[in-house]
């Protein structure tokens, strides 16, 4: 079925197609379609602890999807494990200009160059705030937020904003994931780097601490990485990570890649998703999980399309998975395929 409105829907621009299916899953949050798709959607409990949470099952809804967390009821119906949201920035911003959102559909993959366009963190505050989060964790269905700094925000500053970030959704997030790694916003990416990563980080975990004594509440910090760090760079931003005592890492996020390309919007600027990432994202989580060595929960996502990527990246060693690109091409069967014996 979902192949029919593929069809339609690829018709569409694709950012204009994805404000659409969002809207259908904001429509989802509401009775009786809530209970009607959780009954078509419902997957087998896979429980899974990580971070000192609870995970009804290993597969999440990457970042980017719900932007600011409008639909975060209707998409918990399709048996997602947890679901973040954002990437979400202090101030609201336009992202980059249009169009900005390629499909390749002959590779499988998306070209982005969204830019974290979104209404700000006060609004996302609201809209989580308006959920029940009691209810999520009743069902084990995981709550995190992506914070990512302003676009007009200088590398010098950055802090700041991931600390205003930090403090404003300590009380309306299961998990925070810090992203250092978009390729779309100016300059993001060197954040990575050893030092200005080792301050970044020295910063938020003391903030974290904070909150977490006011609040008798744990907040778990995770970091994104790219994918397209050398293995020296990538060393030394784990060294970093667990040094700084965070709880987890994502890897990875869009790539700027563009090797064994045939599509004509491969020249397109923006982070690649999709089946060209795979290999690439595996090959990342190998040397995350050599590296790790079992000291911190480690989530897997980028070019997971079925069943078997994402088995194959639970094998590797990943805690956790995330589906997005996926989801475009194959429709929202896709979490419950993969959790299927």
């Amino acid at each position: 079925m979902y192949s029919f409105f593929r069809s339609l829907l690829f018709r569409l621009d694709p950012e204009t197609a994805h404000h659409l299916t969002l809207q259908l899953m904001r429509l989802g949050g509401l009775e009786p379609i809530h209970s009607i798709l959780g009954a078509i959607f419902a997957a087998p409990p896979k429980p899974v602890e990580a971070f000192g949470l609870t995970f009804r099952n290993p597969v999440g809804l990457a970042a980017g999807y719900d932007k600011d967390a409008e639909a975060v009821k209707g998409l918990a119906t399709l048996g997602f494990g947890h679901i973040e949201v954002g990437t979400v920035t202090p101030k609201p911003q336009p992202g980059n200009p249009l169009p900005r959102v390629f499909r390749l559909p002959e590779e499988q993959a998306v070209i982005n160059r969204m830019g974290f366009p979104g209404k700000g963190s006060a609004v996302v505050a609201g809209n989580l705030k308006r959920l029940n989060l009691e209810t999520f964790r009743r069902s084990n269905i995981v709550i995190g937020v992506n914070i990512g700094k302003n676009k007009d925000t200088p590398n010098e500053e950055a802090v700041a904003d991931y600390l205003e970030l930090l403090q404003g959704f300590a009380s309306h997030a299961d998990y925070l994931a810090i992203n250092i790694s978009s390729p779309n916003t100016v300059g993001l990416r060197q954040l990575q780097g050893r030092l200005a990563l080792e301050g970044l980080l020295t910063q938020l975990h003391a903030q974290r601490q904070l909150e977490e004594k006011k609040r008798d509440k744990r907040l778990p910090l995770l970091v994104k990485l790219a994918p397209d760090l050398s293995d020296s760079e990538l060393d030394d931003a784990m060294e970093v990570i667990l040094s700084t005592h965070m709880d987890g890492i994502i890897v990875t996020n869009t790539t700027l890649g563009r090797e064994g390309l045939g599509s004509k919007h491969r020249g397109e600027a923006g982070g690649l998703s999709g089946s060209p990432l795979r290999l690439r994202s595996e090959a990342v989580l190998c040397q995350v999980v050599k590296r790790i060595d079992g000291k911190i929960p480690i989530v897997s996502v980028g070019g997971i399309m079925n069943p078997e990527d994402a088995q194959r990246r639970l094998d590797l060693g990943a805690t956790l998975i995330q589906l997005y690109t996926g989801l475009i091409y194959w429709g929202p069967g896709l979490v419950k395929k993969t959790l299927e014996p």
